[in-house]
C-alpha cells in the first residue's frame, strides 16, 4: 500500500490541531477562576521554557538575537489583545463556537493583505470575505433573538488581532527565523500580560498546576508539530485541517461541560469554512507561527 507523500505532514497537522485544542481547553478551565489577562500571561509563562528549549537546540543563539525589533513589538502587542480577548470569549461560551468564530481570521489575513502588503486581492476573493463575515454574524445574531454578546465579539477582535498579527509573520519571515518569531512573541506575551495583569493577579490554586502546565506542554507541542507539518507539506494542502479544530471542540465541550453548539452555530461554522476552502484553492495557503 502507497503511502501519501504528505501523510507525515498531514499527522502532524492534524496533531497539532488537537493538542491546541486541549491547551484552549486549559485556558477556558482557568478562565473560569482568573482574569482574562493573567490567564494570558499563564499562557505565555507556561510555554516559554519549552519553546526556548527547542529553539536553542535547533538554531545558534545569535539568530534569535538578530531580529526586527519594532514588528516583534507590534506582535506581542497584538498577541496580548489576541489571548485577552479569547480567554475573555471563553468564558461564557462553548470551545467550538469560540473556534467557529476564530476561522474568519484567514478571510481577514486576505483582506488585510491587500492594502498592507499590496498582494492583489480579486472580485471573487473580496466576494468570499464578505460571505465569511456573513457566517460570522449567523453566530453572533446581533437581530432576532439579540444572542450577540460581549464574549462574541471578543472572540471576533481576537480573530482580529490574529489576522493582524499573520500580516507581521510574513513580514518578519522574510528576515528572521520561526524559532526566533515563536520565541520573542512567547517571551512578549508573557511580559507584556504579567505586567498589565499584576495589580489584579490573583493567587493560584495548587489544584490548577496541572492545567497550567499541561497548557505549556501542549502548547509547545502544538508549536512544533505546526511547524514541522508545514515544513514537510504543501501549505494549501496542510491549512485546511485546522477546520477539524472544529470537531474537537465539540468532543472536548461534551466532555468537559456537557454542551454542544447549536444549529445556527453549525450553519454559521459551516458558511465560514466554505469561504476559507474557497480561499485556499484561489492562493497559496501561508503558515503563521503562532495559534489564536
Amino acid at each position: 500500500m502507497r503511502r501519501h507523500p504528505h501523510s507525515a505532514a498531514i499527522a502532524l497537522m492534524l496533531l497539532a490541531v488537537l493538542l491546541f485544542a486541549l491547551m484552549d481547553a486549559g485556558l477556558k478551565l482557568l478562565s473560569a477562576k482568573y482574569p482574562p489577562l493573567q490567564v494570558a500571561a499563564l499562557r505565555g509563562l507556561s510555554s516559554l521554557p519549552f519553546v526556548l528549549a527547542w529553539a536553542l537546540l535547533t538554531v545558534p543563539v545569535a539568530s534569535l538575537l538578530r531580529i526586527h525589533w519594532p514588528l516583534h513589538l507590534l506582535r506581542g502587542v497584538l498577541g496580548v489583545a489576541m489571548m485577552a480577548g479569547f480567554v475573555y470569549g471563553l468564558r461564557g461560551m462553548p470551545l467550538s463556537t469560540a473556534y467557529a468564530i476564530t476561522f474568519v481570521a484567514p478571510l481577514l489575513v486576505t483582506a488585510m493583505a491587500g492594502p498592507l502588503l499590496k498582494e492583489r486581492v480579486g472580485p471573487g476573493r473580496w466576494l468570499a470575505i464578505a460571505i465569511g463575515l456573513v457566517g460570522v454574524l449567523v453566530i453572533l445574531r446581533p437581530t432576532g433573538e439579540g444572542m450577540i454578546t460581549a464574549g462574541g465579539l471578543a472572540v471576533l477582535v481576537a480573530a482580529m488581532c490574529y489576522a493582524a498579527g499573520a500580516i507581521t509573520v510574513r513580514l518578519l519571515a522574510q528576515r528572521d527565523s520561526t524559532q526566533a518569531m515563536v520565541v520573542w512573541f512567547m517571551a512578549l506575551l508573557s511580559v507584556a500580560a504579567l505586567a498589565l495583569a499584576w495589580r489584579g493577579w490573583i493567587p493560584l490554586e495548587a489544584a490548577d498546576g496541572g492545567i497550567i502546565v499541561g497548557i505549556g506542554v501542549a502548547g509547545s507541542l502544538a508549536q512544533i508539530a505546526l511547524t514541522e507539518a508545514f515544513r514537510r507539506g504543501e501549505a494549501s494542502l496542510i491549512a485546511p485541517l485546522e477546520y477539524t479544530a472544529l470537531i474537537w471542540g465539540v468532543v472536548l465541550d461534551v466532555a468537559l461541560w456537557g454542551v454542544l453548539p447549536d444549529g445556527i452555530t453549525w450553519i454559521g461554522a459551516g458558511i465560514i469554512v466554505a469561504s476559507g476552502f474557497y480561499l485556499l484553492r484561489r492562493e497559496p495557503a501561508h503558515a503563521e507561527a503562532e495559534h489564536p
